[in-house]
């Protein structure tokens, strides 16, 4: 067959990436070193020498890449199943280590169990953090069965996906430069992303350092508050040590949802949770609108109709289950804390939490949701279809998508009395192209449709290999939870629960899901069609 796509360019730079992914794994490697964790300095130490070896073995196919668009689509398909396979090596070789190191005392060895042993639980769980998922397979989620490196790497892999690996690698690699665009298209969430400086490279640097702005402003208030606790005389967040500020600011921003605590953000107080609220806004927000204010235009910000409208649907949503919570005939209890019937303070702060995490698909949890009633679930389910702004870390349909739908059915309804008329629809003041609101009405629907289609394919597979008995939340919760890179899902996937139960098959089916939908489905699909490979 005659191919009409250089694959060997876009194989060359998915090794380029997957070289340079050895420089962020430094970071466990040294968190491994200060902790005496010798076994991990082993694990990292070995995948740094696979990610140098294989990166520079691939970079070889072509030594002078030309990438054109078709090229870019394969590259970022291919790199984000590359780094997701190397970013799961650390979790295979952790857990088939055997440790012989436990007699020294000044060595602290930490033995991972055997779930992650497993390179298919190890893939679901790399590609979970790459793509920002934060469905998780561990059975066990504690330091005593996992280093404290490991469940570093495990927080910033989902960093490193949050904005994107290729922006990330087309802002600081020149040989991306050209091309940029392609592929930042192809990658970045929503429909397109904002050009916001001449160089696209220059726009993608300027959308990481917003981005690493205000995740460093978010891990100072969040250890702020553990330093501040004693000189207050009370403790405001008393296990949110340095280690755990930086690992929650790493997967607030990033809309992630992975924590090294079992019970996710249960396990801090109601002040952390209060503070958490607005960053996980800040990254469903468009990263460019931060980058205005930044410019000194900080009413570009108020004035986005996008992001008017992304509050105000998040503001509706936590104010009707606040009222759910709150008239709630059982008594809810939080573990150590109040009841949240009856009680305005608990019933708003969990509602507003749980809200903001699953419209952006941060997936982090305040309670186990699981213990609420049935109006409350459903109204959480809802909000996983929704997702965050185009241009931000949030997945799932994105609310700019349904922003145009419902302006494009009222002037559908407008037309229909008034046939004459001649209405374009409008986004901030600028007319859409009908093409544009043709497209975000397909995306739609076959979002939709391979949601349906994928929840049945669960339930057949849960069937064949004797899996677990899911029902119809479970189902769809599990496909929305992945697909729109939520997290957690409903009943046996909830927030405390884990994907641990789930044959092979169905584990790798949820892989493809959470890389489709990272990837906006689209440019995946357009891989699968001959007219790619061959016209």
């Amino acid at each position: 067959m005659n191919l009409h796509v250089e694959w060997r360019a876009s194989v060359s730079l998915v090794g380029t990436v997957v070289k340079w992914l050895s420089v962020p794994l430094l970071f466990p490697l040294i968190i491994a070193a200060y902790y005496g964790e010798l076994g991990a300095i082993r694990t990292f130490v070995t995948t740094i020498v696979i990610a140098l070896v294989v990166g520079s073995s691939l970079e070889r196919l072509d030594p002078d890449p030309d990438l054109g668009a078709r090229e870019g689509f394969l590259m970022v398909a291919l790199t984000w199943f590359a780094v997701s396979i190397v970013g799961g090596l650390p979790y295979v070789i952790a857990g088939n280590q055997i440790t012989l190191l436990g007699q020294f005392p000044f060595i602290n060895v930490v033995s991972s169990p055997s779930t992650l042993a497993d390179p298919v639980n190890a893939l679901f769980e790399s590609m979970s953090g790459f793509t920002t998922t934060g469905a998780t397979v561990m059975g066990d989620i504690s330091f005593d069965t996992h280093s404290r490196a490991l469940l570093m790497w495990r927080q910033l892999t989902q960093w490193l996906g949050g904005m994107g690996i290729v922006v990330l690698a087309v802002a600081i690699l020149p040989e991306l430069s050209v091309g940029g665009a392609q592929l930042m298209d192809a990658e970045a969430p929503g429909p397109g992303i904002q050009k916001l400086t001449p160089k696209i490279a220059e726009t993608a640097r300027a959308l990481w350092k917003a981005y690493l702005g205000i995740t460093a402003l978010e891990i100072v208030l969040l250890y702020g508050l553990f330093r501040l606790g004693p000189l207050v005389g009370q403790p405001l967040a008393p296990n949110m040590t340095l280690y755990n500020a930086v690992a929650h600011g790493f997967t607030t921003m990033s809309t992630g949802g992975f924590s090294p605590e079992a019970r996710s953000i249960e396990a801090f107080s109601a002040v952390v949770q209060w503070l958490l609220i607005p960053f996980m806004v800040a990254a469903g927000t468009n990263f460019a609108l931060f980058w205005h204010v930044l410019s000194g235009d900080p009413r570009k910000l108020t004035r986005d109709a996008e992001f008017r409208f992304y509050v105000g649907v998040m503001a509706v949503l936590s104010a009707i289950l606040t009222a759910l919570l709150f008239t709630h005939q059982g008594l809810v209890f939080v573990p150590g804390g109040a009841p949240i019937a009856g009680n305005f303070e608990s019933s708003l702060r969990h509602a507003a939490f749980q809200v903001a995490s699953i419209v952006t698909t941060t997936g982090y949890a305040s309670m186990d949701f699981n213990t609420w009633n049935s109006s409350a679930q459903y109204l959480l389910f809802a909000a996983m279809l929704i997702g965050g702004s185009a241009g931000s870390t949030g997945g799932a349909i994105k609310i700019v998508r349904w922003y145009v739908i419902l302006k494009s059915l009222r002037r559908e309804l407008f037309t229909t009395v008034h046939p004459e008329a001649v209405r374009p629809l409008r986004l901030g003041g600028r007319a859409l192209d009908e093409r544009a609101v043709r497209g975000i009405y397909v995306f739609t629907l076959l979002y939709l449709v391979i949601f349906l289609v994928s929840a049945l394919l669960l339930f057949l597979d849960a069937e064949r290999a004797g899996g677990p008995n899911l029902n119809t939340l479970e189902a769809l919760s599990a496909v929305a939870a992945t697909l729109g890179n939520v997290g957690p899902g409903f009943q046996l996937l909830g927030p405390m629960n884990s994907y641990l139960p789930f044959s092979d098959t169905s584990k790798l089916f949820m892989v493809a899901l959470m890389w489709i939908g990272r990837l906006e489905i689209l440019p995946v699909l357009v891989l699968l069609t001959p007219a790619y490979w061959r016209s």
